[in-house]
């Protein structure tokens, strides 16, 4: 397998500051770390490194770093395990750099492409993807660039999981086997809307229509057919109010 090969820098300043000077002098901080060796900063030119990248395998890149330090040279080989991207720029920052050996199993991330058109979406329902990256075991010449899934075969309600799988030899998916990758489902019902809305309580009834059993009507309506007017019967009673008064007078005499 040909390794990417990038010159760096031994720095032998660390810290916030040295790597501001790093950056103002034109170079990318780094740091080298794994296998329990002492870390170590670096400097390297950032299109160097961006140069080196494999346009497939991206960030899963193995590289043959030369470290050049006092004269002497030493080739190391790394992979990137974090990089600091500046939110506007969008330019690395840092990098940091983690020792691997050939025969070692490393932990990367790679993309999963699905392909195919499915039964289930040509009779009308919906594919859902669960992973768009999968958690990989593998070593550092056997690191696939993206797992393909064929979904052509599945219909509504079916789906595909992590035991579906076909991995190259020497790859292990780090999930849980019974996890979905990818499932048709059936389209959402359409909520539909009730044709009559319930009035708040409280509020008047719609014109022409009936107050309810017991309810008074409104200021000024009309009363129902049959119904006495509103305090029809009151008044009647107020007028005989004042005769019978007179009838008790009559008998005190």
């Amino acid at each position: 397998m040909d390794f990417a090969k990038v010159p760096v820098e031994v720095r032998t300043s660390s810290g916030k500051g040295a790597s501001r000077q790093t950056r103002a002098a034109g170079k990318l901080p780094a740091v080298l770390y794994g296998h329990k060796a002492e870390a170590v900063s670096l400097a390297l030119d950032p299109v160097n490194l961006l140069k080196a990248l494999d346009k497939d395998r991206k960030r899963n890149t193995v590289f043959a770093l030369i470290l050049q330090n006092d004269g002497k040279s030493e080739d190391v080989t790394a992979m990137i395990r974090d990089v600091q991207i500046d939110p506007i720029s969008r330019k690395p920052v840092h990098v940091d750099f983690i020792r691997v050996t050939m025969d070692e199993m490393i932990r990367v991330e790679i993309p999963v492409l699905l392909v195919g058109m499915p039964v289930g979406v040509i009779n009308g329902g919906n594919l859902h993807q669960s992973h768009r990256s999968l958690s990989i075991s593998a070593k550092p010449s056997e690191i696939p660039t993206k797992i393909e899934v064929d979904v052509t075969a599945l219909d509504i309600g079916e789906g595909l999981h992590v035991s579906d799988l076909k991995l190259p030899d020497g790859v292990k998916v780090l999930l849980d086997p019974k996890e979905a990758i990818a499932s048709v489902v059936a389209p959402r019902a359409e909520k539909v809307e009730e044709t009559a809305a319930t009035p708040a309580e409280g509020a008047a009834p719609a014109a022409g229509a009936a107050p309810a059993a017991g309810a008074a009507p409104a200021a000024g309506a009309a009363p129902a057919a049959g119904a006495a007017p509103a305090g029809a019967k009151g008044a009647a009673g107020a007028k005989g109010a004042a005769p019978a008064a007179k009838k008790d007078e009559k008998k005190g005499k």
